[in-house]
Order: structure tokens, then C-alpha cells, then sequence
């Protein structure tokens, strides 16, 4: 007779974090926003491992990760999408933070603020909706088939959902705006960490 054992932990509220910073002195908090995003507002003692560096160097980071790892962002899906690579690394007790960073704000979490610029998900949203918004009047006011742009975001917003990727977003993370003076180099991503 086999005894059922607990599912593995995948997400963790802000409360549960905040406690767990208290507790755990090797739990480590990866936030895999771009730098500028992380340079916006940030946890207290998070390290900025963006979501593409990560996904390049994830073999190299499951290394280096301890026990206790905490994977956010803005909203939880891209650190979603870091836990399912570092899963494939080898590194499978990594949790996610739901609701992100603005959420642990929010349960009175100790965070850091700098610059201010738009979260990369309000700039995807404004760029959609802009771009529906002149398919439409396009349409109406230049040619029929103008109106065809707001069905094509339409489809690449429904691709986005299903298969929980943003073209866009990659798109707009590169833009000269969202870009940091300090963007980090895989290497410099890893060397931050603390060894285990």
C-alpha cells in the first residue's frame, strides 16, 4: 500500500512570501521582469534574472538556485513560464508568486521603487487596443479592408492566450523605452546569486 503524498507546491500567495522572507534565509527571489521593469519597483533583496536571459542560461541557473526559490513578475505568467524551464533544467521546487509584485506590494511587502515607466502588460494592452481601435476608424474612413488589422490583433491575442506567449510583448520589451542602462549579461545574471 502506497501512501499519497502532497502535491508540490507551484504558486505561493504574498502573505505566505512575506512570511517565508522572514523565515528562510536561503529562499532566493527571482524577479524575471526586464531590468527596466524591475529598476520601476521591485521586491526587497530580489535578483533580476529576465525571462529571456533565464530561459538561455537555465541549466546554469538551476545549478546555482538553492531550496527555496521564488519566481515573480508582474502578473505570474512569466514567471510561469520560468518555472516550466527551470522544471526542464532539472530544478523543480521553484514556486510562483501570484499576482506578482504588485500584489505583494499590496499585502504590505517591503518594496523598492525607482523609475516609473508603463508595466509591459499596460503597454501591450495600449498598443492592441490602439491598433484595433485604428483598424476600425481606418476601415470606416480609408478602405474596407483596413478593418482587417483589428481582426489580425484579434487572432494574435487569442494565439497569445492559448499558447501563453506575447509576440508583442517580446516586441515592446525591445523597444528604447524599456530598455535599462543596467540590462544585465547572462553572466552578470548568475553571478549575482548566492552560491547554495
Amino acid at each position: 500500500m502506497t501512501t499519497p503524498t502532497a502535491p508540490a507546491l507551484t504558486d505561493v500567495d504574498a502573505q505566505t512570501l512575506r512570511e517565508w522572507i522572514d523565515r528562510h534565509d536561503d529562499l532566493i527571489v527571482l524577479d524575471v521582469r526586464s531590468a527596466a521593469e524591475f529598476e520601476g519597483m521591485h521586491i526587497k533583496g530580489s535578483y533580476n534574472v529576465p525571462l529571456p536571459l533565464l530561459s538561455e542560461h537555465a541549466d546554469e541557473l538551476a545549478e546555482r538556485l538553492g531550496r527555496h526559490v521564488v519566481l515573480v513578475c508582474q502578473s505570474g505568467v512569466r514567471a510561469g513560464q520560468a518555472r516550466t524551464r527551470l522544471n526542464t533544467a532539472g530544478l523543480e521546487n521553484a514556486v510562483v508568486l501570484t499576482g506578482g509584485v504588485p500584489a505583494f506590494e499590496a499585502a504590505g511587502g517591503e518594496v523598492v521603487r525607482g523609475a516609473q515607466r508603463w508595466s509591459l502588460e499596460r503597454q501591450v494592452r495600449m498598443a492592441a487596443g490602439s491598433l484595433v481601435l485604428a483598424g476600425l476608424v481606418g476601415g470606416k474612413l480609408v478602405s474596407p479592408k483596413v478593418s482587417m488589422l483589428a481582426g489580425a490583433i484579434g487572432a494574435g491575442l487569442s494565439f497569445s492566450a492559448a499558447t501563453n506567449t506575447c509576440a508583442m510583448g517580446n516586441v515592446l520589451s525591445r523597444m528604447p523605452w524599456n530598455k535599462s542602462a543596467s540590462e544585465p549579461t547572462g553572466r552578470a545574471a548568475i553571478e549575482q546569486l548566492p552560491r547554495p
